[in-house]
């Protein structure tokens, strides 16, 4: 037992590398992939690509971890662990093997992407209720700080892969994810075994049904409301959007009340009875509202404004906005496992709430940065924001797992994933719509002012003041000028009238950061204040956990 501990350690730390990799990889790779499948960022549904590249994947696994939490309890951890890394691989290779140009590839990289989604969901799943099994209560913290750290390498990986592979050929970028999960998938198949008998109970049809059916029609119509519709720079007014997420919430109402009728219900609804469960996925939820889309909307502020404002071209900006995020991943790396051992000797309610307090007081500094601010200031700020949630994440964790019973830790951990997952979906709508909305009110007329003020015409000022908020966020985060853009697609005739040093002037890639800085920081300094408040609720959530979830484990 003593050294099998270690061997699933090892094992579910390859599966957390691996996804963590994936992560990354294809967030700085969009732009090379959008590129080499022929995604035009300026097309009207080009913006559909990009939600569902980026919110599919949580979709997907959001609606599936419960489900599959169930199932690990029924038929065996290890054994769904190990379908996991076989699906994942399998949509890997699928990835990479995408031809076509334009939608017919766009079509294939969503449907390949929710394809790895499944895979990465058995894994998610039950890669934290392995550790829970394997390690007793007193060196669970451990195990997941160590977990969580080998998830932060996987990121700094990433970011440096993606920047290498996308730049040979964009289909490396998901090759890479092959050999990982091929090795992941043989030793997973050797090494894991079952510690815990699996629970034989039928499977609970209608719960499943309810609850995929409510939360696909949730996420679905929060992804659509993202989208423009008719006039409107999104879609909250789109009948369809309104529907899904009525009958959707319909779904979620009516979900713990089948539940409790059944006999052997998908997610025993009892758990949340028990304090530490109840507080610690209470927690986690606010937390992942908190920080889900800061995280990317902070990568748009680099590359769209701060790195061209200080002479990087939009091409370059995807690679080094992720290298310039890198302090966040060392300040998590850091305070993680050193955490999650303190929390097995003195309990994990100090550093939790320590850990939201110190990431609420980030989000406020962020919140008053100007947009050409200093670096070292703002690589303090994440620094400081990595440690306040590496405080946070193993012993809330270990927390939540070590307060139910064994034959549940399945369920438990999809449940706890879950949650992350639907808290992050609302983070990244939350935050686009602020965003959207700041930059729909604001933008054009800063646009159009820019021409006039740097000698163009009313026509052109009119004409460059239409471009759509979305589109214009898509480009910069995918490292197009989106000025630049337009001016290929302009009638000629048009192009001739444009003064020599006026062409100059919106030509450079800081005109267009200078004149979506002002109404995006705005939007983003509420944002962070919205951060800073679900940070401190957190904390409080937080504070209602045991002082030792390792006295509370022996108990059960």
């Amino acid at each position: 037992m003593v050294k099998y501990k270690w061997v699933a350690l090892s094992n579910t730390s390859l599966g957390t590398l691996l996804s963590s990799i994936n992560l990354n990889i294809t967030l700085i790779s969009l732009p090379a992939i959008f590129r080499g499948i022929g995604i035009d960022p300026l097309a009207p549904d080009s913006f559909a690509y990009l939600l569902w590249t980026l919110m599919g994947y949580n979709l997907v696994t959001a609606t599936l971890l419960v489900t599959f939490g169930k199932l690990s309890d029924m038929y065996g951890r290890v054994k769904l662990y190990n379908l996991g890394f076989v699906i994942f691989t399998l949509g890997s290779i699928m990835l990479s093997l995408i031809y076509g140009q334009g939608d017919i590839a766009g079509i294939q990289l969503i449907a390949y992407r929710l394809i790895q989604a499944v895979g990465g969901a058995f894994l998610f799943t039950n890669s934290v209720a392995i550790l829970t099994d394997a390690f007793p209560p007193n060196e669970r913290g451990k195990a997941l700080g160590i977990n969580q750290l080998t998830f932060l390498v996987g990121n700094i990986l990433g970011l440096i892969l993606g920047g290498i592979l996308s730049a040979i050929d964009w289909r490396w970028v998901f090759l890479v994810n092959v050999p990982i999960g091929i090795v992941g998938t043989i030793w997973s198949y050797l090494s894991l075994r079952e510690i815990i008998t699996p629970v034989k109970q039928r499977i609970d049809i209608l719960g499943n049904a309810i609850f995929v059916i409510g939360l696909t029609l949730i996420l679905v119509g929060m992804t659509y409301g993202l989208m423009p519709y008719e006039s409107d720079s999104m879609g909250w007014n789109n009948p369809y959007v309104i529907a899904s997420l009525a009958i959707g919430g319909a779904f979620m109402v009516a979900f713990p009340f089948v539940e409790m009728k059944q006999k052997e219900p998908m997610f025993n609804l009892r758990l949340f009875k028990i304090r530490d469960f109840a507080a610690g996925n209470l927690a986690n939820f606010l937390s992942s509202i908190a920080r889900g889309g800061v995280t990317f909307m902070l990568i748009i502020l680099l590359q769209g404004i701060w790195l061209p404002l200080h002479g990087y071209k939009f091409e370059d900006t995807p690679f080094w906005a992720g290298i310039y995020m890198i302090p966040f991943i060392i300040g998590f790396s850091i305070a993680g496992p050193i955490s999650g051992i303190l929390a097995d000797k003195h309990g994990p309610r100090y550093f939790t709430v320590s850990g939201m307090f110190l990431t609420g007081i980030c989000f406020i500094w962020l919140a008053h940065l100007p947009y050409n601010f200093s670096y070292e200031e703002f690589a303090v700020i994440i620094f400081l924001m990595g440690i306040g949630n590496g405080l946070f994440g193993s012993p809330i964790n270990a927390s939540i797992m070590s307060s139910v019973p064994k034959e549940d830790r399945g369920s438990a951990s999809g449940m706890r994933a879950t949650m992350m997952n639907i808290a992050q979906t609302i983070s990244m709508t939350l935050f686009f719509t602020i965003v959207i909305t700041a930059l729909s009110s604001q933008l054009p007329q800063q646009l159009y002012d820019m021409i006039i003020k740097a000698g163009g015409s009313q026509q052109l000022a009119t004409l460059v003041e239409s471009i759509p908020p979305t589109s214009a966020i898509f480009a910069a985060f995918l490292g197009y000028n989106p000025i630049g853009m337009m001016f290929n697609d302009m009638p000629n005739n048009l192009k001739t009238q444009i003064d020599p040093n006026t062409l100059s002037i919106l030509n450079n890639s800081s005109w267009f950061s200078s004149a979506i800085a002002p109404p995006f920081m705005s939007a983003l300094a509420f944002s962070f204040y919205i951060g800073a408040v679900l940070s401190f609720i957190a904390a409080i959530a937080a504070s209602f956990s045991e002082k030792s979830y390792v006295r509370k484990a022996n108990q059960i």
